[in-house]
This record gives C-alpha cells, structure tokens and sequence, in this order.
C-alpha cells in the first residue's frame, strides 16, 4: 500500500494511512484501535470547522457569512490530505480549502440528507506526526481568513487491551461501562488538559490549545479519547455557532501528545 507512511524511534513505530494515524506500537504494543475491529471504521479523524451534529438544524450552521451547510463534525473528514514532508521522524499532511467549493458527503443518501456541504471561508489545515524520543506529538496549525469561525475536534481511538480499563483525569476515575451508557452524545469532560488511559499498558493523552474532552464508545474493546475546543451537546443544534473560536491574524496552533506510561 502506497499512501502508508511509516515513522521510527527507537522501539515506536507510527503508521499513517492517508493522513490517519493507523497504528502507534512501541516494544510490540499497539495502542491504536485497528480497522476492521468492531467499534469504529476509522482510527483517527479531525473535526473541524465544527464538532457535533447538524440533522436537527436542517445541516445548517450560522456564521458571519450566512449559514453554511455542515453534516456530523465538519466537512475536513470529507477532504484529502496530501503528504507535504516525510522523515524518520516526522510526517507533515495538509488539506487547504477555497471558500464555497461544494465537498460530496458520504453519509449521504444512506445517513443523511445534505449531498454537498460547504464553508463560506478559505483555509489551509496541516497536520504534523511527529515521533520524540518518549512520545506521539500530533500537531494541528489552522490558518485562514482573520475572524473565521471554527470548532476543532481531534478523535483518536484506542484499543482496550483488559476488561477493566480505566479513564484517569486529576479529579476522577471513569469506567468504560460508565462511557457507553452515555451512548452517541460522548461524555464530557470539562477544563481538563491531561487524560490516562490505564489498561494493560498506560498511555497519557495531553492536550494544547483545546479546553475539554469527550469519550465516546459504543463497544468493550475500544475508546476514543477526544481534546475538543466546545462540547457540542451544551447547546441546542441551531445553537452551535455559540461554541465558535475566532482565527486571528496568525495561524492557531493545537497539540496532543500520546505519551506511554
């Protein structure tokens, strides 16, 4: 397979599939929940410009440009990435956007009924993968028009190795049971920068630039893990533009680190 990136440190080793963070192993541990495995079909995503569903909202969003049409978690997923830089150790990926140019919706017919969404701004979204001595750094860079309005998810998932995984912040303790009862909305867990995910072997979930996260499975054998600068479900769909962040003159920057305990 071409489009499979590979970067090496020592005994981590990340593959990166069209932009998708694959697999993170180190010494033989995967830490990635795998495609094909019940749960998920993906490993990784981006939600950006927004986080959240738009069905109840007739998959609309309010900007300062009228609204936009936007399905589940924005339309980024629905773009390509191109690979920009490759080494060892790092691997660059970025989608760049021009305003108003209709996206094809594969949720739709089968999940949705928006065929073609679009965003009345430009803007250039890059991804960078980079493998340090002792961790995973994912790095987001947002540029774009000055006062673009946007919402930016990252949505990792994890495979659960034991039964009783736990979800660690400072202040509590979450089971996965307690996860998927929450169901489709995803738990919130607010003003939190630092996540554990303490199974078989632990890995640390840093964020930068984000404010919350979310968890969200629907099965015992996987876990997304998710920095989000807005959690969605505090507002009513036709509400969402409320959880909007402004670009400023510079690009926005945003973090995470996958760090192994």
């Amino acid at each position: 397979m071409s489009n499979i990136t590979t970067l090496k440190v020592g005994e981590q080793q990340v593959k990166i599939e069209a932009g998708e963070l694959v697999s993170y192993e180190v010494s033989g541990h995967e830490f990635m929940h795998q495609k094909g495995n019940p749960g998920w079909r993906s490993v990784d995503t981006e939600m950006f410009p927004l986080i959240g569903p738009t069905n109840e909202a007739d998959f609309k969003v309010k900007t300062p440009k009228g609204f936009a049409v936007q399905d589940q978690h924005g339309l980024l997923r629905e773009m390509e990435y191109e690979l920009t830089e490759h080494t060892a150790s790092k691997a660059v990926f970025s989608k760049k956007y021009t305003a108003n140019t209709t996206v094809l919706n594969s949720k739709y017919p089968a999940k949705s009924t928006a065929e073609k969404l679009s965003w009345p701004y430009d803007f250039e979204f890059v991804k960078m993968v980079e493998l340090t001595g002792d961790a995973l750094e994912v790095t987001f860079t947002i540029s774009g028009e000055e006062g673009m309005p946007f919402m930016l998810g990252y949505h990792p998932a994890f495979m659960l190795h034991s039964k009783n995984a736990i979800i660690s912040t400072t202040s509590q303790d979450i089971t996965i049971p307690e996860v998927m009862a929450v169901g489709s909305r995803a738990l919130q867990v607010p003003k939190t920068d630092t996540i554990t995910l303490k199974d078989e072997k632990s890995i640390q979930i840093t964020s930068e630039g984000f404010s919350h996260f979310m968890l969200w499975t629907e099965v015992p054998n996987m876990v997304c893990i998710e920095p989000i600068t807005f959690y969605p479900y505090a507002v009513a769909q036709e509400n969402l533009a409320e959880g909007f962040t402004r670009l400023k003159k510079e690009p926005a920057v945003f973090k995470v680190v996958l760090k192994p305990m």
